[in-house]
Order: C-alpha cells, then sequence, then structure tokens
C-alpha cells in the first residue's frame, strides 16, 4: 500500500462513524421525505404535514431527531417555524437520492459509464445541434496528481 492509499484509508476510518450516523439519520422513511421536501425550499411544519401527510406528533418527534443532528435547521417567522437542511453532505446526498430513484436515470447511467477521474466535455455552445437531435459528450481522462 503507498503512503497516498494509507493516508485515504486513515481518512476513512476516521470519518466511518459520521457517514454510518448520517445514514443511520437517513434509514428512516418520514426523515427521509422530510429531507427531500426540504432539499429544494425552506418549508414550515404546517406544509410539511399537508405535503407530505405525516400527523404533527410524528413530524415533530423526526424533526427534533434531523435537528438534534444538525442536518437541518429552523427559522421562525412570526409564529410559524421554517426548516431547511443545515448539512451540505446531507444537502448532496438528497440530491443524488433525487437523480436516482426521481430522475430520468440518465445522468446516473452516464456517471456508471464514466470511470472516477474521468471528465465529460461537451462541444461549444455554437457547435450544438438545435431541436431534439442527440448531444455526444468526449470522456478525457483527467491527470491524477
Amino acid at each position: 500500500m503507498s503512503d497516498d492509499q494509507a493516508a485515504a484509508m486513515g481518512r476513512l476510518k476516521d470519518k466511518a462513524p459520521q457517514a454510518a450516523e448520517l445514514l443511520r439519520q437517513l434509514a428512516n422513511a418520514n426523515r427521509l421525505l422530510i429531507l427531500c421536501h426540504i432539499a429544494a425550499e425552506e418549508r414550515s411544519v404546517g406544509q410539511l404535514e399537508a405535503d407530505l401527510g405525516i400527523k404533527q406528533p410524528a413530524l415533530s418527534q423526526q424533526l427534533a431527531e434531523l435537528r438534534q443532528y444538525g442536518l437541518v435547521k429552523t427559522r421562525r417567522q412570526s409564529r410559524s417555524i421554517y426548516y431547511s437542511i443545515a448539512d451540505d453532505r446531507a444537502q448532496a446526498v438528497m440530491g443524488m437520492l433525487y437523480e436516482i430513484f426521481c430522475g430520468d436515470g440518465e445522468a446516473i447511467a452516464a456517471r456508471a459509464q464514466h470511470p472516477a477521474g474521468a471528465s465529460v466535455r461537451t462541444a461549444d455552445a455554437s457547435a450544438r445541434p438545435r431541436g431534439d437531435a442527440a448531444q455526444f459528450a468526449r470522456v478525457t481522462p483527467v491527470a491524477r496528481r
């Protein structure tokens, strides 16, 4: 194992408990729904209850857990409390989950086919086809440092 690989393994071991806790928080369907719903924009408790169909006591319990772990933040406006995502890691995971489960799947398939460290470049805007014509990308390996 090279020094770089050993250092990466050390970072992985240090961060594994944090990753496991984040995944534990996301493993509850109601918390996942809440985070998905507030990933796009902040919502009040009343909006969350109406939109998600989660009754207020259960909603409050899940929001308290998300707050305790620092995944959501609150903002008070008059008598309403608004929730939004507070953790960039959770925001990134929610984006990826949305892409996988709610998106069209093309971006995930493209990512799976391109190796890590490769960049996808498209032709400049003036050369792009118009209308519904297919657009192709050139995959170029990125030099590793």
